[in-house]
Parts: structure tokens; sequence; C-alpha cells
């Protein structure tokens, strides 16, 4: 990872762009959030590299963003405060209001960042897909995490790497959520571990095939099948479809632990010992995989547990969103919309007792939290212009 170490210095906010004028979609690209993951700043420099050196005709704009500058400069995950979360509106508007002499060095960074989305939005001449390179801490296959929508499954599963379904709804304010509020298709994209030497590559092979499936670059123009390969051969023996049963967070109060020797996708047994903290050991309640676990100094998030989902489950919750069977979900006994957000099912689990997660996650509405007595379960909004994708 020498080569982004050395550039690292010399980063500005705006990585690099192709645009030939051509109509199109917008890919806007944000690589280093996450100051300690450089392998996605070198990935889309290559692509861009590649774009220009070859005079490839873009349908649309591609357009690279550094996320963290400084934390990218310093090689730490984040200076302040993590700049993958905060993303959600009330801590949005709680930053903004903030004086300027009273900003943390993430303020800062994500006010610039919240200038370049509503900039490129607002001059985008066609729909918007976003897309954030990612590294983690543990070894293992690349994978994609993404709000549950039709759109976002549609783009996940042209790349043919790993979807993880439901992490984005289990972690408050992460980039992507701003995206799904703006009914933007968006999904972030773990590479690999932070300095494997595969990791970049992963990153340039699902870029590459990104930019075949969204029509910006003819097949002609893109050797498909090098890309596919590739990355077949990085996820061999990876579940291609999971969704999330467990986020385990911490603190630093916490003394959190990671046992040893996990990757990404390692099944635990039920009762598996999974890391230790100041209470004692942590156990698997259920045979599961393991995904991020933590091995890394910084972070809020100690691993993630999750099985397996086949795609004929995928299938039917096509289906029964196109029906829009969600409209008759207040018909159920318990279950009514909440008036103030269309988007959001509220759920009195002393009426509604069988099979409620199971059925609304099939809906869609995979962001459950308990409102008093009852649950909320939200989804996400897609625009329709992007389901052609």
């Amino acid at each position: 990872m020498t080569e982004t170490l050395v550039r690292g210095a010399a980063l500005r906010r705006e990585l690099g762009r192709w645009d030939c004028g051509r109509p199109g979609p917008t890919l806007l690209v944000l690589a280093g959030i996450h100051g300690n993951e450089p392998a996605g700043v070198l990935a889309v420099q290559r692509v861009l590299g590649q774009l220009q050196e070859m005079e490839l005709p873009l349908a649309g704009r591609i357009v690279a963003i550094a996320g963290n500058l400084a934390a990218l400069r310093e090689q730490r995950r984040f200076l302040a405060r993590d700049l993958n979360r905060g993303w959600g509106a009330e801590s949005l508007a709680a930053m903004l209001a903030k004086e300027e002499a009273a900003c943390s060095s993430e303020d800062l960074e994500q006010r610039e960042l919240l200038t370049v989305f509503t900039e490129l939005m607002s001059t985008a001449g066609g729909p918007v897909v976003f897309v954030d390179l990612h590294t983690s801490s543990a070894d293992g296959p690349p994978f994609l995490c993404l709000a549950d929508t039709t759109d976002n499954r549609r783009l996940g599963l042209a790349t043919g790497v790993p979807i993880i379904l439901g992490i984005e709804e289990t972690i408050d304010g992460a980039s992507l959520e701003w995206w799904a509020q703006h009914g933007v298709m968006a999904m972030a994209v773990e590479g690999g571990r932070h300095e494997h030497p595969a990791t970049v590559g992963n990153h340039e092979a699902v870029l590459w095939l990104v930019l075949q499936h969204l029509g910006m670059l003819r097949s002609a123009h893109v050797d498909v099948a090098r890309h596919r390969e590739h990355v077949q051969k990085a996820v061999a023996g990876a579940p291609p479809i999971v969704e999330i049963t467990k986020r385990h967070a911490i603190t630093k109060a916490d003394a959190f632990v990671m046992a040893p020797g996990f990757v990404n996708f390692a099944p635990v047994p039920k009762g598996g010992l999974l890391a230790r903290d100041r209470t004692g050991e942590i156990r698997a309640a259920a045979a599961s995989y393991v995904l991020l676990p933590l091995y890394q100094a910084l972070g809020d998030d100690g691993f993630f547990l999750a099985r397996s989902v086949r795609r004929f489950w995928l299938r039917i919750a096509s289906t029964m969103r196109w029906l829009r069977l969600d409209r008759l979900a207040s018909w159920l006994p318990g279950v009514r919309r909440d008036p103030e957000d269309p988007l959001t099912i509220l759920v009195n689990p002393r009426v509604a007792r069988w099979f409620v997660t199971e059925l609304f996650h099939l809906l869609g509405f995979r962001k459950e939290r308990r409102r008093g007595d009852q649950l909320a379960f939200t989804r996400r909004w897609s625009r329709p212009e992007n389901a052609r994708f």
C-alpha cells in the first residue's frame, strides 16, 4: 500500500473524474472515509487513470472523492470521531448548527463532503449511484453492504460479490443512510484486509463491473470476463447472500478483545467463543457467520453475526414488493402505519407475535427500533427512475 501512503499527503478532496460530456448516470465513488483504509483511494485512482489513458467513451461521469483527508494523512481510522457515523438527519442538523470554532476535524470534513454530495446531485444529468470503498482489519473475501431495496439488490448481484443484508440498518448514521434518504442506489464495498495485496484489485474489479452494469461503458471497452473471474476467485467459498442477525456494539470501557483467528465469513458454532470483555466470555447464541471481527484499536463494532439467505427468498421479497403488499400490512392485528412517516410501520409485539420480523424484512422494512412498548420497522425509499438498472 506504499503507493497510496506516499501520495496521501498530497491528496485533495476530489481524487479525479472522467466525463466525456455524454448523457448517463453519475457514479460517485467515496474512498478513505476511514483514514486507515487507503486501498480504495489507490483503486479508484487506477480506474480513473485507465479511463483517461485509454480515452474510453464514458456515458455519464465518474467522480472520485476522498473521505477523511486529515485521517488519511495520519493513517488513522479517525481523529476525533468516526466520519462514517453521524449521517442521520438529527446528527447532521446538530453538526451543522455548530459554530465553526466548535467543530471537530471530522465535522469540518463532513461539511465539505455534504457540499460535494449536494453539488453532484444538483448537476447530475441522470441517476446518481454511490459506491463507498472500505477495507477491514480481518482477512477474508470482499463483500457488499447495502440498504435492502430492490434497486440496490440488483446492482449488488450484478457484481458477483457476496451481499450483506441488514448491516446498514443496524448501524446508525453511516454515509449510506444519507444516500438512502435521498432515494439513491448506494452500496459499500468491503474489499478485504487493509494491507492485503489483493484488496486494491478487488475494489478495481468491482468498479469496472459497476461501470459496465450501469451502461456507462460498453462491454467492448471492459474486459468483463477478466473482472468476473477475479471476483469469483476472491469470493470462492463465501455464501452469496447473508443477513445480519446481531451487531455487537462496544465502547472503550468494555475492554473488548476479539478471539484470535476469525476472518470474514468464518463459521462459528452455537456456543462458540467470539470475544472477551470486562464481563467475561462472549459466545455465539446460534451457529452463524462472523463478519468484520475487530482487530484494530479504533471502532465501535466488535463483530457482526449473520445467517445465509436463499435466493428463493429474494425472489419472494421482490414479488411482494412489486405487488405493494405493504399496503395491506396495517390490516394485520397489532399493526398500523406511523401517521408521521409513511415508510414506518408500528407493531404491538403483544398482539402481532408470529414471524413479525421475517415478514417485514421481506417487505423491505429492515430498520427495527423499539419505540416505547411498540416496534418500529422502517424501510428505505428508492427513486423510480433507478429501477431501469
